[in-house]
Formats: C-alpha cells, sequence, structure tokens
C-alpha cells in the first residue's frame, strides 16, 4: 500500500470544520475534507450523525496545526 502525502488532523461536524477550513485557507493551506458517518447509516434516514475529516498535505502539517490548536483553545 502507497504511503499518503495527507495526514488527517481533525474529524468532527460541519460547523466545526467550515471554521478550520476558512482558518486554513487565509493562511494559505488548501485541506482535503472527507464525509464520516459514524454510523454507516444514511443520516437523512436514521438520524446519525455525519462527522467530516479534515486531511491536510504533510508539508503543511505544521502550519496547520496552529490552526487547531488555536480551535481546541477556545
Amino acid at each position: 500500500m502507497a504511503e499518503s502525502n495527507y495526514i488527517k488532523i481533525f474529524t468532527g461536524s460541519l460547523i466545526d470544520v467550515q471554521r478550520i477550513i476558512s482558518d486554513l485557507e487565509k493562511i494559505d493551506i488548501s485541506p482535503v475534507i472527507k464525509d464520516q458517518n459514524e454510523s454507516g447509516l444514511d443520516p437523512k434516514i436514521y438520524g446519525g450523525h455525519l462527522l467530516k475529516e479534515i486531511y491536510v498535505h504533510k508539508d503543511e502539517l505544521d502550519k496547520a496545526r496552529d490552526i487547531i490548536e488555536n480551535i481546541d483553545s477556545n
């Protein structure tokens, strides 16, 4: 299996993810977003919680960590 150049930095709700994306884009980081349904069922039908994951390129990890730490401290 090939090693990925992207690293997951956050998993959370749409609201948190949108804020982090905005902050990352302000410092010229283009994150990759993945939907992650924790129940494996369609959330519209079964009421599951749809989580989102944020990935950044490994070369941008240090800059992205500062954003995540700032979110966690607030």
